[in-house]
Parts: structure tokens; sequence; C-alpha cells
């Protein structure tokens, strides 16, 4: 768990064109929302 207001830590994930993007790549430039959801389809 990542307590409010620190830094989350690097890592990095395929975009939907299935290009890798890393938070590393919008490190001081611009604010960044990780949200994390369950798929669509499947039962929560």
């Amino acid at each position: 768990m990542i307590d409010e207001g620190r830094t989350a830590p690097t890592f990095a994930l395929n975009d939907q064109f299935s290009r890798k993007v890393s938070l590393e790549d919008f490190r001081d430039r611009q604010h960044v929302l990780l949200v994390f959801y369950p798929l669509d389809w499947t039962p929560t």
C-alpha cells in the first residue's frame, strides 16, 4: 500500500496499443493518476 502523497515506485505497463509505458516517462512533466479496476466482463 502506498500512502497518500508518497512517490509511486517505478514500474512499466503496456498501453492499449501494446507499447511499453513507464511511470518514469512522466516524471517532472505532468501529473499522473493511476486507476486500477477489474476488467469489465469479470465479476467483482
